[in-house]
């Protein structure tokens, strides 16, 4: 799906320097590596604040808390997603609340969002799947009308922009994961939270180092979320590139466009006129999903299901009372979804070797 390992070789020196410097610094957790980076990341992102934290997923749980998430309280999501977006609302003992998505885009429904909304709604946690940006503009209007707060679930975003504005910057926070796999990937874990609320962002910094924000004086019951300085180190290194290997993956999926874009049975992923989709993920419709896999699976073609179970229907929300035919779309996406490779390294022949592969099983 991603070979790192091509992905990393033009810059392998750089990231070695930035490994050695991390190593002599002796300054592991905390420090300059962490605050460096912090700060490249807020301008390239366009925030006044970027903290840095142990995943993607400390990154919506330390923002929740910091937005003082509670048991009673509800909070809106999508079904369609990776566990930890409703994961963090329930460890804070709050009820994620689903809305089904959009079958074009695979993001919430902005259409249905609005009649999920109670007298305990809190928040909304839109999450822009796969590098494309949710409808931020009608999300925003909805929870200003009912005075909810938005936390932008950008993990696979990083980059993607709605109607001009960066993900992470269209609510009071958006959340980054540095999973290897990501976009800007790190050499294991980390993530980042950033937002231009001041207080807010005080909090989290307090939150990620159990609440503290003088060593050993806890103002707030927090946890270990912090960033690794080896970690930022090395995204220091790979920033700068992300840009480029955007347009990479933009090039692989119009090329991918271009050849399967009128094939029967298959349906592409679509890019919002305006909007800049990122490509985390490329994924495609096929109502023979499973023939398809198992044929590129076994011409030796990385692919990848996200996601083949709902979280309505994951046993451990089984407590919440959602059914099978609740949300129809996200049920009918986990059945027919297929990520092929989107890798901004591809050469030109391994594309076409997919393409023909993917039709050849088509047909």
């Amino acid at each position: 799906m991603l070979n790192l390992p091509r992905l990393h070789a033009p810059i392998e020196s750089e990231l070695k320097a930035a490994f050695d410097a991390a190593l002599s610094s002796g300054r592991f957790i905390n420090g300059p590596f962490v605050t460096r980076f912090e700060s490249e990341l807020a301008a390239h992102v366009g925030v006044a604040h970027a903290v840095g934290v142990s995943s993607g997923t400390d990154a919506l749980l330390a923002t929740m808390m910091a937005l003082r998430v509670k048991p009673g309280d509800r909070v809106i999501t999508t079904p369609y997603t990776f566990f930890a977006t409703a994961g963090c609302i329930s460890r804070l003992g709050a009820t994620p609340v689903f809305v089904d998505i959009d079958p074009e885009s695979f993001n919430i429904d902005v259409a249905r969002l609005e009649e999920a909304v109670t007298d305990d709604t809190v928040g909304i946690v839109p999450v822009h799947l796969f590098g494309r940006c949710a409808d931020m503009t009608e999300v925003n209007a909805i929870a200003a009308r009912h005075d909810l707060w938005v936390l932008e679930d950008a993990a696979q975003a990083i980059g993607a922009t709605h109607a001009g504005a960066s993900a992470g910057t269209m609510g009071i926070a958006g959340t980054f994961s540095f999973f290897p796999a990501k976009n800007l990937g790190a050499f294991g874990d980390g993530g980042a939270v950033v937002t231009d609320d001041d207080d807010l962002a005080d909090r989290i910094r307090a939150l990620r180092g159990h609440g503290a924000k003088v060593k050993y004086y806890h103002d707030l019951v927090g946890g270990n979320f912090r960033l690794d300085a080896l970690q930022a180190a090395l995204l220091s290194v790979k920033l700068p590139h992300l840009a480029a290997w955007e347009e990479g993956r933009r090039r692989v999926a119009k090329k991918y466009g271009e050849a399967l874009g009128e094939f029967p049975g298959i349906v592409l992923p679509s890019v919002k006129k305006g909007d800049d989709h990122v490509f985390n993920q490329y994924v495609v419709r096929c109502d023979a999903r499973d023939d398809l896999k198992t044929a590129l699976e076994t011409a030796g073609i990385g692919c990848a299901i996200y996601y083949p179970v709902p979280l309505h229907l994951q046993p451990c929300f089984a407590d919440l009372g959602y059914n099978v035919g609740d949300f129809p779309q996200a049920e009918r996406a986990a059945m027919e979804t297929l990520a092929i490779p989107v890798d901004p390294t591809m050469e030109k022949n391994d594309q076409l070797l997919i393409i023909n592969l993917i039709k050849k099983a088509l047909k």
